[in-house]
């Protein structure tokens, strides 16, 4: 158990929390969410003791093994896989001992060392490390390539895949999908559901909190305050008491309203001093409960295109890639006004390579690329904030872009995206990476385009800013290419979806859900429905007639409607337990009721889990 009494800490002169009085349990997977600034990362590093409390205590368990993704980017000439290896050190010391007594040929010490791989687990540890490379987006044949030959957003992949080797007590992950694509996203969800220990994780990512988190703990003004269930659980129930707050505060300054009229009407009358000076002693006594204060709505908007053809661009049978290169094959692509596609597909398969084609940034191979006249692109590349010119202002990119236009113009403009007033004179460098990121959104709203092609535009966005921009783009009315490993953007815009991988572009017949369920399939060698080809690919030759099929076993009609029963009826309890959590009365003893609700709710989740796995053998 984790415990925090009366602590505070501060950054600086800043006290960023205070009194701060909470216990996590073991096993507990607790999401850390709270606007950029609030102490998140901070917190962290107090509970990996890198930074003492202002005040109050910090209390963790003795020999605790604590785990998180280390910050620096390393540059080194060990092979991928023996840099993962390392992060479990007790294995990798005894390979190493292994390695040295060869070397010396002491067999006595061979001997020693194969005893100590044996107790440690040793003999399986290359194979547990190339597991997670593999998960994490690593193919085999680059898993002996030196660290010091992937990019930064690899590198960084490598450093979560040592965090998750090393064995521990206590996880603590910052952003973890921050570099990964959508497939790595969906691998690492089921690995944390698996993990024993401990969880403490920040993300931006709604639904990887949705789907990992058991607790949520929010860090808001200065306070800490831990709620059962996941982040969809946490945003009711906050609701529900922001809701009774302001309620019991009105009533409070309806009821001190009445009071002091009385006290105003009569004080000076003998007859009523008693009783004013009754209510006298009775407002000072009175709780004083806070209105609740309105937090500052980010909106951000794309203004509608000058013009919006029809056709805006397409791709007929497209090489792509670079040079003598050839990264997709065969491409057949079009975009129309209000298309909507998402991309999907692990990193390095073409994605990028695609939209960067489109956008004409990559010449064709072979095929052809048709462009409506009228096209007007707005392209938001993984290199796009960092693009941004140091020692300028918002309304210095502006300008650059359009001379002609007023002052007043930018200002308006700029008011729209959260840069009112003197926040648009300033010099972005002491902007944060959110703040660029929406600055480098809005030079593109500032352009009109007609097609917007959105390379992974939320790493740097946090919640709130993230659901802004699916408000924006679902009132875009040009079309939209995007590619995310943020679910909740890519499902909320996007209406159709595109599969990137295997040199080819298909089009991906199903939701989210059905890609996730179809990427575990193909995992576990059992091929479920693939994507379909492109209407204009040529046409596959006829199948091969196939043998008659053996028939199965005979379905038990009683045994299904008995498994289906059992489904619904634990799905009706967690709907119960769903509503009690949201309900204000579970917090009224201290949160015993909250608590006892949240440890019934994820024993009958995972006895749904297994129900709905028992439903799905029958079925198939």
């Amino acid at each position: 158990m984790i415990s925090f009494r009366n602590f505070a800490l501060r950054r600086g002169e800043r006290l960023l929390l205070s009194d701060v009085d909470m216990a996590l349990h073991a096993g507990w997977r607790v999401g850390v969410v709270g606007r950029n600034g609030t102490g998140k990362s901070s917190l962290f590093a107090a509970v990996r003791g890198e930074v003492e409390a202002d005040r109050g205590d910090l209390d963790l368990p003795s020999r605790l093994r604590i785990a998180s993704i280390a910050q620096e980017m390393p540059s080194l000439p060990d092979p991928a896989v023996d840099f993962v290896l390392a992060g479990d050190a007790v294995v990798h010391e005894a390979l190493q001992a292994e390695a040295n007594a060869f070397a010396n040929e002491d067999w006595e010490a061979v001997a020693e060392a194969h005893h100590r791989l044996e107790e440690v687990g040793g003999y399986d540890g290359a194979a547990r490390a190339a597991k997670l490379l593999h998960g994490l987006g690593f193919p085999a044949e680059t898993q002996q390539r030196p660290v010091a030959s992937f990019s930064g957003g690899w590198r960084v992949r490598l450093n979560l895949a040592r965090a998750l080797m090393t064995p521990s007590d206590v996880l603590l992950l910052d952003e973890p999908t921050n570099h990964l694509d959508l497939d790595a996203v969906l691998w690492l969800e089921q690995w944390l559901l698996k993990y024993p220990g401990t969880l403490l994780l920040i993300s931006h990512d709604r639904e990887f909190l949705d789907n990992v988190n058991t607790h949520t703990l929010h860090l808001h003004g200065g306070k800490a305050k831990l709620y059962t269930g996941n982040y969809t659980s946490f945003e009711r129930q906050r609701s529900e008491q922001l809701r009774l707050q302001q309620i019991t505060h009105e009533k409070a300054q309806a009821e001190r309203a009445h009071l002091q009229s009385f006290i105003d009407r009569f004080s000076a009358s003998a007859a009523k001093a008693k009783q004013a000076q009754s209510r006298v002693k009775r407002l000072a006594k009175m709780a004083n409960t806070e209105a609740v204060r309105a937090e500052r709505e980010v909106r951000i908007d794309f203004p509608a295109p000058l013009r919006l053809p029809h056709a805006l661009l397409r791709l007929n049978h497209a090489d792509c890639g670079y040079g003598a290169t050839t990264i997709l094959h065969n491409a057949n692509f079009g975009l129309e006004a209000g298309d909507r596609i998402g991309l999907l597909g692990p990193n390095g398969a073409g994605k990028s390579t695609l939209v960067k084609t489109l956008v004409g940034e990559l010449p064709l191979l072979t095929g052809e690329r048709y462009a409506h006249p009228d096209l007007r692109i707005g392209y938001f590349a993984q290199h796009t904030v960092e693009a941004l010119v140091a020692g300028t202002s918002p309304i210095d990119h502006l300008r650059e872009i359009s001379p002609e236009a007023s002052l007043q113009d930018f200002r308006n403009f700029l008011g729209k995206w959260s840069f009112a007033g003197d926040r648009a004179f300033e010099s972005i460098d002491g902007f944060s990476g959110g703040e660029r990121a929406r600055l480098a959104l809005s030079l593109i709203a500032w352009r009109q385009p007609n097609v917007l092609l959105l390379d992974e535009p939320t790493n740097h966005l946090d919640l709130e800013m993230r659901e802004a921009l699916a408000e924006a783009l679902s009132d875009f009315p040009g079309a939209i290419v995007l590619v995310s490993h943020d679910r909740h953007l890519i499902g909320l815009v996007s209406d159709t979806f595109w599969r990137v991988a295997e040199g080819v572009v298909t089009p991906f017949d199903g939701d989210l859900d059905e890609y996730a369920a179809w990427l575990r399939s193909r995992a576990s060698g059992d091929p479920k429905k693939a994507p379909a080809k492109p209407a204009d690919a040529p046409a596959a030759p006829p199948p091969p007639v196939a043998a008659p099929a053996k028939k199965g076993p005979k379905i038990n009609p009683h045994k299904l409607a008995k498994a289906e029963a059992r489904v619904a009826d634990i799905e009706a309890r967690l709907a119960q337990i769903e509503t009690g959590l949201a309900a204000p009365e579970a917090y009224l003893d201290g949160g015993k009721r909250a608590a006892d609700l949240g440890r019934e709710q994820q024993t009958l989740r995972e006895q749904l889990e297994a129900a709905e796995a028992e439903l799905l053998a029958l079925y198939e």
